[in-house]
């Protein structure tokens, strides 16, 4: 709880008991009138000066038609008549705002409570980064001072200032802040440091990439600081409404106040003046639109909140709203639905065992720089062993030749590993293998020893996306630039029915703006998840663009419109799931607080309704509203299959 919310919660609770204190003087004493006006007037001004002042500013800079104007032409107007009818009864109007001022409290708690998921994040980027000096000595400098390039130490406890890339130390950090994942992660020597994440354990010396601004932690700032500025439709509507609506209600109640009486006063001669303007200043505490102004905003802003809790990056309340009406997901293929990192996936041997074969491949791929090799080599990690590697021959096209003696059998065998036409040149005689794939063949002194097949390892998470998708009514497509038999492959062992192959990117933009055309229903959304980076022109087309995997992407985090932190699929369907629940809710304020709304003025128009019952009523439908609102922040954990 704020310093502020502290104060007005004192105030509230000392209004509260100044009022029951003159309520009883006033029924077993007899007051002098002016000391009871004086007194009411004093309780008055301490529970609603703010609320005078505010309307007060509105006139003089021509904004007048707020709820703060409201409030205080209907209470000043309860002190006058009691005044005019002598009744003393200045209770009504203190209460009134007092009621008035517990329900923004209310309102506050629950924004303050939203906000705090959100400012959270603002915490990522640290004040200092630490740099050593000519004596060795660590200092601590503003990081926006740190040049690309600098080496800086983050000790344990401590959050990275700046991305960079690990030179020494390791150890694990927590990566929350940005994924939304609570487990730790390993990282070492030469593997990439984000801003904003915290170093648990070790020592780590890290050599920056970028400067501060562009550094992860401060474009996820940047991020979620635009991202209330851009508002959904229903936003927007309650925005205007209130503009309309505010002055049409002061006419109405001006009208309520004068014509009626001067109908009575003109017809039987009468006078009804005090009852109809009572009526009039009812209508006005009624007619606040507390509710809808402040739930609805307040709805999508613990959305973005709930979201981003869960390492999901929403860049405006429009995007939830989209969001909500989504029917189709397109999926990029690779760094998506898989690792987009290429994996020894099968080895089989005809010469030797597993181990043997894989062995004698990443001694041969040792001094290349290939992918492949590259793969082979972390399938083998001690490749580095004392066996040598002699007259090592790259064909062009074709694969890599070496001679490689095995220590421990004291034997050198002339090995050749890439593809059949290698093979065919050694004379081996290869045979093709039945998964999809990179193969690799291996030769041993001109005798076929086997292959290893290399693929794109599927994300264990995905096939449960899918699934989830496909639970709430969401068909899943995939558009990928890779071969036909491996996207039916992925696509099968997925369950996507449908998926289009050997894709360029304009090819995607096309496929997109096809399934868009086909949509059955104008108002369903659909969406696009890629990595951000080559996806960029359909990630701009789709209805909404979703980055996966954007942990520390500039690409991803400038060309989306929803960022998922991590590689987790998964999170498509939580996304959509807490759109359609902030939708459902919003939806929900604005049926109730506007059907109550309606209730509440016909009954304070007929008399049917005081001002005291009024302002609960009002009061009331917005503490309902808000706290229906703040249901948005709730995220339900999903399991990871």
């Amino acid at each position: 709880m704020s310093a502020k919310q502290r104060k007005n919660l004192i105030r509230i609770i000392i209004t509260f008991a100044a009022a029951g204190c003159l309520i009883i003087v006033r029924r077993q004493f007899a007051v002098n009138p002016v000391i009871l006006f004086a007194l009411y007037a004093a309780v008055y001004l301490l529970i609603g000066y703010d609320i005078l002042i505010k309307a007060f500013k509105g006139i003089i800079h021509f904004q007048p038609f707020d709820e703060c104007l409201l409030m205080s032409v209907a209470t000043i107007g309860a002190f006058a008549l009691a005044v005019f009818q002598k009744s003393g009864d200045y209770g009504e109007a203190v209460a009134v705002m007092l009621f008035y001022q517990t329900g923004e409290w209310f309102q506050s708690y629950a924004v303050g409570r939203s906000r705090k998921s959100i400012t959270s994040l603002m915490d990522i980027c640290p004040d200092y980064a630490n740099i050593e000096n000519e004596e060795g000595r660590l200092e601590q400098v503003d990081p926006e001072d740190v040049e690309p390039g600098t080496v800086i130490t983050v000790k344990p406890g401590e959050r990275i200032p700046i991305d960079g890339v690990v030179v020494s130390g390791s150890g694990t950090v927590d990566t929350s802040a940005l994924t939304g994942e609570s487990v730790p992660r390993s990282i070492g020597e030469g593997d990439e440091a984000l801003s904003g994440t915290v170093n648990l354990t070790g020592v780590l010396k890290i050599r920056t990439v970028k400067e501060f601004g562009e550094s992860t932690a401060s474009k996820i700032i940047e991020l979620i600081e635009d991202a209330s500025s851009r508002k959904s439709k229903p936003e927007n509507f309650i925005t205007r409404f209130a503009r309309i609506y505010t002055p049409a209600v002061v006419l109405l109640a001006l009208a309520l106040a004068v014509i009626p009486p001067l109908i009575v006063m003109i017809t039987t001669g009468g006078s009804e003046w005090s009852k109809w303007i009572y009526r009039a200043l009812t209508f006005l505490v009624i007619s606040c639109p507390c509710a809808l102004v402040i739930s609805i905003p307040l709805s999508f802003f613990a959305g973005l909140g709930g979201a981003s809790r869960a390492g999901i990056l929403i860049k405006g309340s429009n995007y939830l709203e989209i969001l909500s009406r989504t029917k189709t997901v397109v999926f990029d293929k690779t760094g998506t639905l898989t690792k987009g990192v290429f994996d020894v996936s099968a080895i089989h041997p005809e010469k030797f065992d597993e181990e043997k074969l894989l062995h004698l491949a990443a001694h041969v791929e040792r001094y290349s720089d290939h992918p492949i090799s590259a793969s082979l080599k972390r399938a083998y990690p001690s490749e580095s062993d004392d066996c040598r590697v002699e007259n090592v021959r790259e064909v062009p096209g074709m694969g890599i030749t070496a001679d490689v003696t095995l220590v421990d059998e004291n034997k050198t065998f002339s090995v050749a590993a890439g593809n059949s036409k290698l093979m065919e040149s050694v004379g081996a005689k290869w045979h093709d293998c039945r998964l999809e794939g990179t193969v690799i063949h291996i030769a041993a002194d001109g005798e076929y020893a086997g292959h290893i097949v290399i693929s794109d390892i599927i994300k264990p998470q995905s096939a449960a996306a899918i699934r989830s998708l496909r639970e709430a009514g969401i068909e899943p497509v995939m558009l990928t630039g890779d071969s036909g038999a491996v996207a039916k492959s992925v696509a099968q062992e997925l369950g996507i029915e449908n998926y289009r192959s050997g894709l360029l990117p304009q090819d995607k933009v096309a496929e997109t703006d096809r399934l868009i055309a086909a949509k059955k229903n104008p108002k369903d959304a659909l969406a696009f998840a890629g990595d951000g980076i080559n996806d960029a022109p359909v990630l701009a087309r789709a209805d909404t663009g979703i980055a996966m995997g954007a942990l520390g992407s500039d690409a991803a985090i400038e060309a989306a419109d929803i960022v998922l932190m991590d590689d987790n699929p998964q999170k498509i369907s939580k996304a959509v799931s807490i759109a359609k629940r902030c939708m459902r809710i919003v939806r929900e304020n604005i049926w109730f607080s506007i059907s109550v709304k309606v209730i509440c003025l016909i009954l304070g128009s007929l008399g049917l309704a005081g001002m005291r019952a009024a302002v609960f009523a009002d009061v009331g439908v917005m503490v309902l509203a808000v706290l229906n609102a703040m249901r948005c922040m709730a995220v339900k954990e999903e399991s990871q299959q």
